[in-house]
């Protein structure tokens, strides 16, 4: 996507630009601040001239691809609500958002490097992660089935956790438990009524 003020990429342009960040991903993931940007280019499909006209740094690039990664688990939000119902909707986005922390787990030493060479890749991320999960709740408590009194902080901090725990093992049937015990906790409930009646 061009940034604000800029001229929309043509369609071939975005596609190059949408390659290579995948392929930037990958190899980051994969091979850490090593990755080379020849490989990055080759594995996309376009020239080294292609990838220094979308991204002029290597650190540039990563920023880019961590951000990609980012726009896509957020934006999926809104996309989640247009084809499910929103408790349904906030257990996807839970799924995707593992995704995107094993992604971002496998980019860590790229992401390091470029926080030492002055970049912030995370600026505004807990504000766009914030805004999407408060996005799925504020739909599953106006649709009655989350609860409304759930912090979207909270939220974010059990998924976290979730990924934490199950690390770099990718035990992804274990983690799929835990968030299933999470939208338990979110779901509605009406309150009990006391023992006594009153």
């Amino acid at each position: 996507m061009a940034a604000t003020g800029e001229r929309p990429l043509r369609a071939d342009a975005q596609r190059n630009r949408d390659r290579l960040l995948d392929a930037a991903v990958r190899a980051f993931s994969q091979e850490g601040p090593e990755a080379t940007l020849d490989a990055i280019a080759k594995d996309a499909g376009v020239g080294i001239g292609t990838l220094y006209r979308h991204f002029p740094t290597r650190e540039a690039l990563v920023e880019a691809a961590y951000r990609n990664e980012l726009d896509r688990l957020c934006d999926a939000a809104a996309e989640l609500l247009q084809s499910m119902p929103p408790d349904e909707a906030i257990r996807a986005w839970m799924d995707r958002f593992i995704d995107y922390m094993t992604t971002k787990r496998g980019m860590a030493d790229a992401l390091r490097a470029l926080i030492a060479s002055g970049g912030d890749p995370y600026a505004h991320t807990l504000d766009r992660m914030t805004t999407a999960i408060s996005s799925l709740l504020s739909a599953g408590a106006a649709a009655g089935t989350i609860r409304s009194d759930v912090e979207p902080g909270d939220v974010l901090a059990s998924i976290g956790g979730i990924s934490l725990a199950i690390g770099e093992l990718g035990r992804r049937d274990q983690a799929g438990r835990l968030l299933d015990l999470l939208m338990d906790g979110l779901r509605y409930r009406a309150p009990i009524a006391p023992a006594d009646g009153t």
